[in-house]
């Protein structure tokens, strides 16, 4: 397979803050696997400082397998994935990529979309969130108003969380879901927790730090809402140890590694009795196409990265005003690049 590598700048439409971080640009890098009978297939993941994964480090990890690449043939994206773990077992966010870029090209090569090659539903998708970043109170009001939408994801992690709720909720009537960004304490969850019901939250994200599991244990058994693990849980392994400690996990493709373990979590997932969420990492039409290929397996879903960027490289999936999901008429993910 022919590797070819397209690093971007994402430009936002508003400055994103959390709890860790502000930016107004995320690099990125697409990368497209190409056959020998001319299928092509894309694949993304982001530079995410929080987690030491730099462009420099994502392109040095492509190089080293560029040569691999160039003799493999692709049968299954899950034979692939496991020498591609053999490989580079310290680079999700790049197995990612690939192993984003090669479920593509498995299903282009078959002229069916990735959701029918995994026999799933697309009436089945859930609809998705669509973040308020942490600004002024005014500025999350303005955010909220410039897009209207039934489902919100506020983010949260400051001194005064419930008065932005509270401010919010004056505005709107749609279903409230908060992340705390592993800001809050155990006690702060089960108190918050209450009110927030009562405001129409649907659920908190991550309300603790990642490994503080005994925090976790109590949060869950006072809290009056669900609570689902995003720091807590990243890959496959972490998956049961969540089991007990949240209600749900939410899974990041760049985290686990791409489509073929998200696949895998998701399962196990099931088989332990917790909810499945899948967020995203501001990616482009790319990551957010795969994401949403996934999306009818979910319980929640926060695929909303494209609709955040004030300029977007790739067309794929679209998500309409009204959140409705309209999938790519085109095999694979349906994904291209713009000239």
């Amino acid at each position: 397979m022919q590797l070819t590598i397209h690093p971007f700048d994402l430009p936002l439409r508003h400055t994103f803050t959390i709890s860790h971080e502000s930016r107004t640009v995320q690099p990125t890098l697409i990368v497209a696997l190409r056959d020998a009978a001319g299928h092509t297939g894309y694949g993304e993941a982001t530079v995410t400082t929080y987690y030491g994964v730099t462009m420099a480090g994502m392109l040095a990890a492509l190089e080293r397998v560029r040569p691999w690449l160039a003799t493999y043939t692709l049968t299954t994206p899950e034979a692939f994935y496991a020498e591609l773990e053999q490989r580079l077992p310290d680079d999700s966010f790049v197995r990612c990529a690939l192993d984003m870029a090669a479920n593509d090209l498995w299903a282009r090569r078959h002229g069916q979309p990735l959701y029918a090659m995994w026999g799933l539903d697309p009436a089945l998708v859930p609809t998705t969130s669509f973040t308020i970043g942490r600004a002024t109170l005014p500025e999350m009001v303005a955010k909220l108003h410039e897009k209207p939408w039934p489902l919100y994801k506020i983010k949260l992690g400051t001194d005064h969380d419930l008065e932005i709720i509270r401010t919010l909720r004056v505005e709107t009537d749609a279903v409230f879901r908060v992340d705390a960004n592993t800001a809050w304490t155990a006690a702060q969850t089960i108190a918050y927790s209450h009110e927030l019901r009562d405001l129409g939250v649907e659920f908190i994200e991550q309300p603790q730090k990642a490994d503080a599991w005994a925090d976790h244990k109590i949060a869950l058994a006072g809290s009056v809402l669900p609570i689902i693990a995003d720091e807590s849980c990243h890959v496959e392994a972490d998956v049961a140890r969540c089991a007990g400690y949240f209600d749900g996990i939410n899974i990041k493709l760049v985290k686990c590694g791409g489509p073929t373990p998200a696949r895998r979590m998701i399962a196990e997932a099931r088989e332990l009795g917790l909810k499945v969420m899948m967020g995203c990492m501001t990616e482009s039409s790319v990551g957010i196409s795969a994401i949403a290929h996934l999306a009818p397996l979910l319980d929640y879903v926060d695929m909303d990265g494209a609709l955040l960027l004030s300029y977007d490289p790739a067309v794929g999936v679209v998500i309409d005003d009204d959140a409705k999901l309209h999938y790519a008429d085109a095999a694979g993910t349906g994904v291209r690049l713009k000239e």
